[in-house]
């Protein structure tokens, strides 16, 4: 493989895990999973006996709140409402954006800088990877970093045109440091390429009807014809985090689900759902592999389908391997209540996010779930099995710019109101 843009490395002391275990492909959660506990946050909020023990484990706000923000928002609503109260908090992920941070609070790490090309070809941005050095060594690579929603105006969204070329710089450069293992955390992308953009970037080429390249973004998939693999895939083991279990094709796919979150309107739409099942026909012709079906598939525009089919990796889901990581099962047992959230509170939470695999841990453990979210959908405002209470944080009429502006007091009011009722 050849150099990337340019990586440096925040040089900090080597992150120690404690897990005693070397690094392999069917151990690459452990590496992740022994270790925990590094940041535990229990907050008591009275030198007496606490009345009730409550989990506070958020997602981030997009464009909001960090995952701990939140979380710290919520325990500064509920210690006024419930001052006795015993909070443990655990910010969370699931493989979407804020996942690097979030691990590397939870298990150490070392994060390495590199400047890659962004979600449109020819603009550049500085993202990097988490660098975990102790055991492995491995990598996580945060996809969102270099091709994510959030680094383009609203203008600029256009899956078409984007592209998760500057992912395959950064699992190139990780690789190239010497990660034995990878973990790709696909959450919060722009793109809707099928993965073609970093396998691209990674040597694979993907060739039209008269052997020229078919270029980068959504719309190259339909012209692909031929696909030639690189010499030498010199790619570690690689595990996938999805923050979805959609699949590839279909109503539930990548390109009718999440296209129009991403800038496509309705024929942008069908060309990307016609160049997926291209992309997924040729896989099938050039490399016998067939991912119709493949559960998670659809994470991030395709691309958990590509690192499949180019990079020969697993599909997770995310939030149930951040849950061990972060330690969420041994924090939750003996709780009375969990309280999770993140910025919109819909049936999409329900399938493979933090508000899912929360909800789970506390189902096993018997605690009673609560869900506080800056915005509720109208499919999910009478309940949802397994989620005993729904707030929303923003009232009604506020301008959306402005309860973004106000996330931190109007998510504290929330838990405030929600206290009421525990």
């Amino acid at each position: 493989m050849g150099k990337g843009k340019g990586c440096r490395t925040d040089h900090a002391s080597p992150p120690t895990l404690t897990s005693p275990h070397a690094v392999s492909f069917p151990d690459a959660q452990r590496l992740f999973v022994d270790g925990i506990h590094s940041s535990v946050q229990n907050h008591t909020l009275s030198d007496g006996l606490p009345e009730m023990r409550i989990v506070v484990a958020m997602d981030s706000f997009k464009g909001s709140l960090t995952a701990a923000e939140a979380c710290e928002a919520v325990a500064s609503g509920l210690g006024r409402a419930l001052p006795e109260a015993d909070l443990v908090l655990r910010p969370m992920a699931d493989g979407g954006e804020g996942t690097a941070a979030t691990v590397m609070a939870a298990v150490g790490g070392e994060w390495d800088s590199c400047r890659v090309t962004g979600p449109l070809p020819g603009k550049e941005v500085d993202a990097g990877f988490v660098w975990l050095a102790a055991r492995g060594p491995g990598a996580l690579v945060e996809m969102a970093a270099a091709s994510g929603l959030t680094l383009l105006d609203a203008a600029e969204r256009d899956p078409l045109r984007t592209t998760t070329f500057g992912t395959g710089e950064l699992l190139r450069a990780a690789a190239e440091r010497g990660a034995r293992v990878l973990w790709l955390a696909v959450g919060g992308s722009a793109t809707v390429d099928g993965g073609v953009g970093a396998a691209t970037a990674l040597g694979w080429r993907f060739l039209d009807p008269s052997g020229a390249e078919v270029g980068l973004g959504g719309e190259a998939l339909c012209r692909i014809q031929d696909i030639v693999p690189p010499d030498e895939v010199d790619l570690p083991p690689m595990v996938v985090l999805c923050d979805v279990d959609n699949p590839l094709l279909g109503e539930r796919g990548a390109a009718r689900t999440f296209g129009p979150q991403k800038g496509a309107g309705p024929d942008a739409v069908e060309r990307l759902e016609e160049g997926l099942c291209n992309l997924v026909e040729r896989v099938r012709s050039v490399l016998g592999l067939d991912l119709r079906g493949l559960q998670r598939a659809g994470a991030a525009g395709g691309l958990a389908a590509g690192a499949v089919a180019f990079m020969g990796a697993k599909l997770e889901s995310g939030v149930d391997t951040l849950t061990d990581v972060i330690g969420l099962p041994d924090a939750v047992a003996g709780a009375d209540w969990v309280i999770t959230g993140e910025g919109r509170f819909d049936r999409q939470s329900l399938a493979g996010k933090v508000v899912s695999g929360v909800a789970r841990v506390a189902r096993e453990s018997g605690a009673c779930v609560a869900v506080l979210a800056g915005s509720v959908a109208p499919e999910v405002e009478a309940g949802s099995p397994g989620i005993d209470e729904i707030e929303a944080a923003t009232p009604a009429g506020v301008d959306p710019g402005e309860a973004m502006a106000q996330g931190a007091d109007l998510l504290a009011a929330a838990a405030a109101r929600l206290a009421a009722r525990l």
